[in-house]
């Protein structure tokens, strides 16, 4: 029963907050700045973070990666990202959604192109993605009402690396004119 009502409170939010900014696939040239969302738990996730933010520095592109950490962290352990940019439990109201400051510090960075590489994105992930305001949104699974511009899902049989999944990515953008 708690689900239900839950459910029917994240539609609400979603649809409440989410942005009216029209998106389409965008060319590198076009794009200024960019955020991307990785796993912390995903291996590769340090490899990934050097790579994403090389790449776009090569291209001139200014942005942040964010990291979402939902690991349960003991009290003499420590968070090996940036607190400003990691979205972990504690930063997660009732419903799922990142509270306010996490939500601020994305919408600064005023992206042009929002990566997801999440391999399997919850409901903190699609609040992040459907209220951003970038014009082009990328991820590895499509959700409800095609919110991602452009998906770059692992083949069938295989379970790709975030670092894998990038590297795809960035091939397609690559070849957008």
């Amino acid at each position: 029963m708690f689900d239900f009502i839950k459910n029917i409170f994240r539609k609400r939010s979603l649809k409440r907050h989410a942005s009216n900014v029209p998106t389409e696939i965008l060319p590198l040239s076009k794009i200024k700045s960019y955020v991307a969302i990785i796993d912390v738990e995903d291996p590769s996730f340090d490899t990934c973070k050097s790579t994403i933010m090389n790449y776009f520095r090569g291209m001139d592109i200014n942005g942040a990666v964010f990291f979402q950490d939902f690991r349960k962290i003991g009290s003499e352990d420590r968070l090996i990202t940036s607190i400003q940019t990691t979205i972990t439990k504690k930063d997660l109201d009732w419903l799922g959604r990142p509270n306010k400051y996490k939500m601020g510090v994305l919408e600064e960075r005023a992206p042009d192109v929002f990566i997801s590489l999440i391999k399997e994105p919850d409901f903190a992930i699609e609040y992040m993605a459907r209220t951003s305001k970038a014009r082009f949104k990328i991820g590895r699974k499509q959700l409800g009402g095609d919110l991602f511009d452009l998906v770059v899902s692992d083949p069938a049989g295989k379970d790709l690396s975030q670092l894998d999944s990038f590297n795809a990515m960035k091939s397609y953008m690559g070849k957008i004119q």
